[in-house]
C-alpha cells in the first residue's frame, strides 16, 4: 500500500477477504511501532464465525491479530489476503 493510513481511519473498519468476500469481525485497535509510527498489527472484534476459518493468533486479551502486511486496501473496508494471514 503506497499510502500510510492513520490508525484512527481504520478502528471500526469491517475486516473483508480478497479471495472469497468473507467477513472476520471489525478492527477493534491497532499495533504499531512507536518510533516510527508503522502499523504493524489489526487486532480484531466482533469477530464472526469465518475466524474460526484461518486459525489466527489472539493477544493476551484474546481479540484476533491480523498483521498489517495482510492488507490489500483500506476503503469502506479494509481488505485483507486470506493466504498472508493463514
Amino acid at each position: 500500500m503506497a499510502d500510510r493510513p492513520r490508525g484512527s481511519q481504520i478502528v471500526g473498519r469491517t475486516i473483508v477477504s480478497e479471495e472469497h468476500g468473507k467477513k472476520y469481525g471489525e478492527v477493534e485497535d491497532i499495533s504499531f511501532v512507536g518510533d516510527t509510527g508503522e502499523l504493524m498489527n489489526l487486532l480484531i472484534s466482533n469477530t464472526t464465525e469465518h475466524i474460526d476459518d484461518v486459525k489466527l493468533q489472539e493477544d493476551r486479551k484474546g481479540r484476533n491479530i491480523v498483521p498489517f502486511s495482510a492488507v490489500r486496501s483500506i476503503g469502506d473496508f479494509v481488505i485483507v489476503s486470506e493466504s498472508d494471514i493463514i
